[in-house]
């Protein structure tokens, strides 16, 4: 067996993929109308499609799960994320764990928790 995918819940799919795009350099590989994959293994599911699916509601900023990505160059993160974006919601601004690793977490425009860390892991980059 093969993990292929993570799929979040977005209300406006082509603002979730100009998000996406902007903030994190995803490109489109697959649009299935409603459901697009992005570069990275990222899908983008319209809200309308999952609620029909499941058959409940959707709770946006649930924080039952996160999208983490590391970045070497957090700052420019920052001020790249900021320009695009300066509505952001953030749970935490920039601050540094104890073990010395710096951290963001924001809500994507649907809600999706996000965190933007730098690497833990030494010599990758």
């Amino acid at each position: 067996m093969k993990f292929k995918n993570i799929l979040i819940v977005v209300k406006d799919i082509e603002r979730a993929m100009r998000f996406y795009h902007d903030v994190f350099g995803f490109e489109l590989v697959c649009d299935n109308g409603g459901n697009m994959i992005l570069t990275e293994g990222l899908v983008l599911q319209e809200e309308k499609y999952w609620r029909k699916f499941l058959g409940k509601e959707i709770i946006p900023e649930n924080n039952s799960c996160e999208l983490y990505f590391e970045e070497y160059d957090i700052e420019h993160f920052i001020r790249t994320l900021e320009s695009y974006y300066p509505e952001v919601k953030y749970v935490n601004r920039l601050m540094t764990h104890s073990w010395g690793q710096k951290v963001i977490r924001f809500y994507d425009p649907d809600g999706n928790l996000i965190e933007v860390g730098t690497p833990i892991s030494q010599g990758e980059k």
